[in-house]
């Protein structure tokens, strides 16, 4: 893991304390109906048009189905110089397999 990686452990425990961040949700509007963590949803398709709707004074952390998304998406917003960017690592899948088994995997 690296600095611009977040584990679902780490993220559930920035939740429950109610710290300050902003969760994005890269994947798309049908995949967020099926299952969701929260956040909000920008897809990553839609990233390079609306990166500057994101706050760069935030904490930013983003997620999709497995980490594939986000991970490109981490890429592209440090790219145009966003530094408290995180990808979490293994997305929705890693989510239900260790916090909350009752989010759907597709």
């Amino acid at each position: 893991m690296n600095q611009s990686e977040i584990t679902v452990e780490e993220l559930k425990k920035k939740m429950d304390n109610k710290e300050d961040f902003l969760l994005v949700d890269v994947r798309e509007s049908n995949e967020k109906k099926m299952s969701d963590i929260g956040g909000t949803l920008i897809p990553v398709n839609t990233l390079p048009l609306r990166y500057n709707e994101l706050d760069k004074e935030k904490e930013i952390i983003l997620y999709c189905r497995t980490g594939a998304r986000s991970g490109w998406a981490t890429n592209f917003l440090r790219s145009v110089g966003f530094e408290n960017v995180k990808n979490l690592i293994g997305g929705i899948y890693a989510w239900s397999d260790k916090i909350d088994k009752s989010v759907k995997k597709y």
